[in-house]
């Protein structure tokens, strides 16, 4: 099988690198190195390579940043994935694109799952369903899974390190309570989407660990996880932080369609999450 993953230097990206090449499949990752909001070069690069199965893990995750200039978040999170899609229109293959919990507004009050109408609320998830919209419009077979709050080995920044960096700069830290969602290994979800897109079972999936909480109770967790406990943390509410971009206040993803096909739930978010923070403290990535 041959895979084209573009992404494939980000946090969710080489986790997706890695899976795949342990299932048995010949991977190309692509990252900086091709640009997806290139269209002459991304129908030039992707089509040559005969792929079997095309995967957009990339994007620009700056939300904030969205809201205060719509058109680079867009052309990376609609654009780019439109010329991805059209690449596979020409390939003759799936693509399966990364979304996000942002496609909800949070206020249903319980987790969200597959069958749940979308509300996005801000720039950044308006980009992320127009391209699940899209992807499912143009090709007959397509993969979307959703996901969020996301932590792995590779990228720069994600909420575990920002805590325990803050913490050991710092000495105190300052966190959210009003929002909620699910910490999800970027590890443990890349072997759910291979397995998903191996079977070959096309459609919508929610991919998270197992269980959910607040920012507030999952800083309080990383901060138990590496032997922190006497770091003070401030309960504080989004407003506080006068952020541009609206949260989900609530949006845990229930991962029915999962079930339903019969594959087998995630573990627990706090088992690799203190795999993690114990390689933060012993490999100096802080």
């Amino acid at each position: 099988m041959r895979v084209v993953i573009c992404g494939a230097e980000g946090q969710l990206g080489s986790d997706l690198v890695e899976a795949f090449r342990e299932g048995g499949a010949e991977v190309f990752g692509f990252d900086l190195d091709l640009d997806i909001t290139d269209h002459a070069l991304v129908m030039e690069r992707i089509p040559s390579l005969n792929p079997d199965l095309l995967i957009n893990a990339a994007a620009d995750l700056d939300a904030d940043g969205a809201e205060l200039d719509p058109e680079p978040s867009l052309r990376v999170n609609f654009t780019g994935n439109q010329n991805l899609v059209l690449a596979c229109q020409e390939a003759g293959c799936p693509l399966a694109f990364i979304s996000s919990d942002y496609v909800f507004d949070g206020r249903k009050g319980s987790a969200y799952d597959e069958f749940d109408e979308p509300n996005p609320q801000g720039v950044y998830g308006k980009a992320k369903l127009a391209s699940e919209r899209y992807t499912a419009s143009l090709l007959p077979r397509w993969f979307v899974f959703r996901t969020q709050w996301l932590f792995g080995k590779r990228g720069k920044r994600n909420f575990v390190k920002s805590i325990l960096r803050n913490a050991r700069e710092k000495g105190a830290l300052r966190v959210v309570t009003d929002e909620v969602g699910t910490p999800t290994h970027t590890g443990d979800i890349a072997r759910v989407i291979r397995d998903v897109c191996l079977c070959g079972k096309y459609g919508l999936y929610h991919a998270t660990n197992s269980g959910s909480c607040s920012r507030f109770e999952f800083a309080r967790q990383i901060l138990e996880a590496a032997g922190w406990e006497e770091v003070p943390v401030e309960p504080i509410v989004y407003a506080d932080l006068n952020l541009p971009c609206p949260r989900p206040p609530y949006s845990p993803l229930d991962n029915l369609n999962l079930r339903l096909q019969g594959f087998p739930p995630a573990r627990h978010y706090l088992e690799p999450l203190k795999e993690y923070v114990d390689w933060l403290l012993d490999s100096g990535e802080l």
